[in-house]
C-alpha cells in the first residue's frame, strides 16, 4: 500500500515562527506585481515569464511584423533573455559584452566589455529608492560585477574595484576550486541579490553549491546557506559523517525564485556528486534535489520538499519554481509549482510547503551495483498527471533510423534494465526516460497567473546509463555530451569501446578492464570504487537522430485549479526528413515560453527555427514566422510609447543535439540577432 505524503519531507514549521505576513493566505496582494514590465530575468523575481499586456492579442498577432534587430556580433551562440528598464533594454552581444539599446529602435547607448565567461542566460537590475543609483549585477568569470545602468561603467565601490570572489564565503579550502561561473543570474530582492553557487565539477569531490546573498551596495557577505548540511546542521543525518565536510553538487544551476511580498527565496537545488553512483554518500543527501524555501532577509530554512532522494540519474531541478494563486477546494490557494526533467510537476502550498494533491511515496526498482543503496521508494505526485513520455520500448523506436540502427536498437533495449522512472543505473545498462536533458529545463515553462494556468515546453529524450570501472576509456558524445566523471584525479577522453558504444554505433573492441582499485573518498566505506558512467544520449546515428521517435517536443497547458492537462500539442517541427518528411515537434528545442494577457504563449523552436504564437486555450498556432537561426531563450514583452513589442534572442545556430547536415535544416544557420516584432504603427 503506497504510502501517502500530506506534508512535504521531513519538516514544516508554524505560522507563528515565520516572517511577518507569511502565515496569512492571500498576503501576496500586497504588493501583487503587475506584469507591465520586464526588470528582471524571465519578467520579474517572481519568474512568472508572463506580461499583462494586451495590445497583441488573438486578434491582430497575425499582422506582426519586424519593428528592428540588433547583431549579436559574432559567431557565439545567444541565449540571452534582455532586460527593459525605462526605454532601454540591456542585452548581451559582441564576445559577452552588455550592450545597452534604446528599446524601440535598437540603436546602440553603450557596450560594457566582460572578460571571461559570462552567465549567458539573464541579468540583475536593482535601483535606490531615489533611482539615483541604478545598477546591473551579474557573474562574470566567476566574480560578481556591478556596473552602472546609465553608463556602463564598473561601480569601483561594489566589492573588490567592482567585483567579489563567489568562491569567499564557501567552508572548504578554495584554493583548489576553480572560478565558479554560471549560467544562473541570481535573484535581486530589496537591497541585496541571492546567487547559488555552482558546483566545481562532476567528479566525486567537489565544491557543494551553497547560496549566498550580497549587498548590492558594497558586495558584502550577508548570510550563506549550506546546500550541504555541516555537522549539526538539519539534515545532516543523511548523509555519513564523513562526506560532510566534502560532499559537493547540490547546486542550483537553473534558476531561482522570490516572492516579494513574504520576503521567501524558493532555491530548486540539484544532485549531489557523483551524478550517477552515491555509493559514497549513502542517505538521501538533503538538499539534494530539493526545493528549499529560504527567508529572503536571512537565509534561514522555512521549509523543504525533497523530489529525489538519494539521486542517481542527474535529476536535478532545471527550472524556476512558479508561484501563483489557485481555486482549490473553495477557498483561494498561494502555490508554487515545480517542474522536473523527469515529466513531474509538483504543485505546493508555498508557505507551509504542503501539497495540494497527496504525493505517494512509491517502491522503485533497486540497485544492483556493488556498494550502493537505492532509496526504496520515491514521491510520485497523484496529480497534476505527468507531461513528458516516462518510458521508452521497443514501439517507439525513431522510425527514420536505418534498419540496422532500429534492430541494434531492439537488442540493446532487450538487453538493458528499462523498468520506466527511476530505473537505476547499472553494470548492464538502463534506459532512462526522459533521460536526464529530456523533461523541463531552464526557461521552459510560464504561468497566467489570472487564469491559475500553466504552460510548459519538454524535450522527449531518453539517456543511456551504464556504469563503468574506473579507468575505463568512456569518450565524448558529440552533441555537448560530457563524458561523465572522470575517476580521481583521472583524465576524461578516449574512445567508448569499453562502455558499450550507443546502439548503432559501430561494434568496438572492448579492451581488458583495469582492475577496481579501492580510492580513497571521503564518507566512503572501506573498499569503496569510484564507479563512472558514460553520458550517452543515444543519438549516435549515421544522421545524429535520437533513438525515440517523433514528436521530439511537446507543449502542455494544465489548469492548476483542477490539476489536469488543458491540452498538449507537439511543440514546433522538424522538417527535411528521409524522404522529404516532416514530423510534428521540434528537435531538442531550448526555447522557452512567455503567457500574455492577449491570450496568447510565445515560443521558439531550433530543428524548424520559427517563432509562434500558440492560442493559451486551446494550443491552436495563430502565427509564425521563419528566422535564421535556432532560439534557445526566453522571449521578452514590454512596452515603450504606447506600443507593445516582443524580443527573441535568434543567435542558437544549429541548436541543441541537432542532427547531422542532410536531416532536417541542412543551410547553414545565420547570424545571430535579436529580433524585436511589434504591430504595424497606425
Amino acid at each position: 500500500m503506497h504510502k501517502k505524503h500530506h506534508l512535504p519531507v521531513l519538516l514544516f514549521v508554524v505560522a507563528a515562527l515565520l516572517p511577518a505576513g507569511m502565515a496569512r493566505v492571500g498576503a501576496q496582494q500586497k504588493g501583487k506585481p503587475k506584469f507591465d514590465t520586464w526588470r528582471q530575468y524571465l519578467g520579474g523575481s517572481d519568474s512568472s515569464q508572463y506580461s499583462a499586456l494586451k495590445q497583441i492579442n488573438k486578434s491582430n498577432v497575425a499582422k506582426l511584423e519586424v519593428a528592428w534587430t540588433f547583431p549579436t556580433g559574432d559567431m557565439r551562440t545567444y541565449r540571452f533573455n534582455p532586460i527593459v528598464v525605462d526605454g532601454v533594454m540591456y542585452l548581451l552581444a559582441r564576445n559577452l559584452s552588455i550592450v545597452a539599446v534604446d528599446a524601440a529602435t535598437g540603436k546602440e547607448i553603450w557596450v560594457h566589455e566582460n572578460q571571461g565567461a559570462i552567465g549567458d542566460r539573464g541579468i540583475n537590475y536593482w535601483e535606490s529608492a531615489d533611482r539615483k543609483d541604478r545598477r546591473l549585477l551579474y557573474i562574470n568569470a566567476g566574480y560578481l560585477t556591478a556596473i552602472d545602468a546609465s553608463t556602463g561603467k564598473t561601480i569601483e565601490s561594489f566589492g573588490d574595484k567592482g567585483k567579489v570572489d563567489v568562491r569567499l564565503g564557501l567552508d572548504r579550502d578554495i584554493t583548489s576550486i576553480r572560478p565558479l561561473q554560471t549560467g544562473n543570474p541570481g535573484r535581486i530582492f530589496e537591497n541585496l541579490i541571492i546567487v547559488s553557487l555552482p558546483a566545481g565539477g562532476a567528479q566525486y569531490i567537489s565544491n557543494p553549491g551553497d547560496t549566498h546573498a550580497y549587498d548590492v551596495r558594497t558586495g558584502k557577505l550577508a548570510w550563506t546557506f549550506h546546500s550541504v548540511p555541516e555537522k549539526g546542521e538539519f539534515g545532516a543525518d543523511t548523509w555519513p559523517e564523513a562526506a560532510l565536510a566534502s560532499g559537493g553538487g547540490v547546486h542550483n544551476w537553473s534558476e531561482l525564485t522570490i516572492d516579494d511580498a513574504r520576503g521567501i527565496a524558493y532555491i530548486p537545488f540539484g544532485t549531489a556528486r557523483f551524478d550517477f553512483y552515491g555509493g559514497n554518500r549513502i542517505g538521501d543527501n538533503l538538499f539534494g534535489n530539493s526545493l528549499v524555501a529560504l527567508d529572503a532577509r536571512t537565509g534561514r530554512r522555512l521549509w523543504h520538499f525533497q523530489a529525489v532522494h538519494h539521486d542517481l540519474w542527474d535529476y536535478d531541478f532545471p527550472q524556476a519554481p512558479k508561484i501563483l494563486t489557485v481555486r482549490h477546494d473553495g477557498r483561494n490557494v498561494d502555490v508554487i509549482a515545480q517542474a522536473t526533467k523527469q515529466g513531474f510537476l509538483y504543485v505546493l502550498d508555498r508557505v507551509t510547503g504542503k501539497p495540494l494533491w497527496p504525493i505517494e511515496e512509491r517502491p522503485v526498482p533497486q540497485s544492483d551495483v556493488p556498494g550502493e543503496k537505492t532509496s526504496p521508494t520515491q514521491p510520485i505526485p497523484t496529480l497534476p498527471p505527468p507531461f513528458a513520455r516516462q518510458s521508452f520500448t521497443e514501439k517507439d523506436i525513431n522510425p527514420y533510423l536505418t534498419p540496422d540502427e532500429q534492430a541494434s536498437l531492439r537488442e540493446l533495449l532487450k538487453n538493458s534494465r528499462n523498468e520506466g522512472v527511476f530505473t537505476p543505473p547499472s553494470l548492464r545498462g538502463s534506459i532512462e526516460m526522459p533521460g536526464h536533458n529530456g523533461g523541463a529545463n531552464w526557461g521552459s515553462s510560464a504561468i497566467d497567473p489570472a487564469k491559475g494556468t500553466f504552460y510548459i515546453v519538454s524535450k522527449e529524450l531518453p539517456t543511456y546509463l551504464k556504469i563503468v570501472l574506473p579507468g575505463t576509456p568512456t569518450g565524448r558524445g558529440r552533441a555537448g555530451g560530457r563524458a561523465g566523471a572522470p575517476g580521481l584525479g583521472g583524465p576524461e577522453g578516449g574512445r567508448a569501446g569499453g562502455a558499450a558504444p550507443s546502439a548503432g554505433a559501430p561494434p568496438l573492441p572492448a579492451p581488458p578492464p583495469p582492475p577496481a582499485a579501492p580510492v580513497v573518498v571521503p564518507g566512503a566505506p572501506p573498499g569503496f570504487v569510484a564507479y563512472n558512467s558514460p553520458y550517452d544520449f543515444m543519438n549516435t546515428f549515421a544522421n545524429g537522430m535520437s533513438a525515440i521517435g517523433p514528436p521530439w517536443s511537446q507543449l502542455t497547458a494544465y489548469d492548476l485549479n483542477t490539476g489536469k492537462i488543458l491540452w498538449q500539442v507537439p511543440d514546433g517541427e522538424m522538417p527535411g526528413l528521409p524522404g522529404g518528411k516532416t514530423e510534428a515537434g521540434s528537435y531538442a528545442p531550448r526555447g522557452g515560453v512567455t503567457a500574455t494577457a492577449g491570450g496568447l504563449l510565445f515560443v521558439g523552436t531550433s530543428s524548424d527555427r520559427k517563432l509562434r504564437a500558440y492560442d493559451q486555450d486551446t494550443g491552436k498556432v495563430l502565427w509564425s514566422v521563419d528566422v535564421p537561426s535556432a532560439i534557445e531563450g526566453v522571449p521578452t514583452v514590454y512596452e515603450v510609447g504606447g506600443r507593445e513589442y516582443l524580443v527573441v534572442c535568434v543567435a542558437g545556430g544549429r541548436g541543441l543535439f541537432a542532427p547531422r547536415e542532410g536531416t532536417g535544416i541542412a543551410a547553414p544557420p545565420g547570424p545571430g540577432q535579436y529580433m524585436a516584432f511589434a504591430l504595424p504603427k497606425r
